[in-house]
């Protein structure tokens, strides 16, 4: 049987839409395991608060390392770490100029992924706020590793 696309439904003002019931849904993950491990990797970067700070500072212009540490206020090693890192996963490019290094998002629609991200975390908040299942912070499950 072919699968079919769904077709688009309008969204309530600051609402995602909601799939109907029983409707043939064309998958949005990749079917290969690395695929889904691809996607999975996508949104772990994104996973630190620092992370999200920094992406939505550079959401409207470029900016220095040094405007980035003021900005969020952690120590300049530090925000280099995670800009480091969402350069190399591709959400930010980073361009020299003499002594400093200019960074700005990468691609325009990380603005939707945020956007609609506070979204859902606003209407999740309760429920997030309770989960039990993933820790608060990331370094708080690796040190509650044995």
């Amino acid at each position: 049987m072919a699968e079919q696309a769904l077709p688009a439904l309008p969204a309530p003002e600051g609402r995602a839409a909601v799939l109907p019931a029983g409707s043939a849904v064309t998958a949005l993950l990749p079917t290969a395991a690395d695929g889904v491990e691809l996607v999975a990797r996508f949104f772990r970067a994104l996973g630190d608060p620092a992370r999200l700070r920094l992406l939505e500072f550079l959401l409207a212009t470029e900016h220095t390392v040094s405007e980035c540490v003021q900005h969020i206020g952690l120590s300049q090693g530090r925000v280099s770490v995670h800009l480091a890192c969402l350069a190399d996963c591709g959400y930010v490019q980073v361009r020299r100029a003499g002594r400093f290094a200019w960074y700005k998002v990468a691609d325009p629609r990380v603005a939707d992924l945020i956007v609609l991200a506070r979204s859902l975390a606003a209407d999740n908040a309760a429920a997030l706020a309770e989960c039990v299942r993933i820790p608060p912070d990331p370094s708080a499950e690796q040190a509650a590793r044995p």
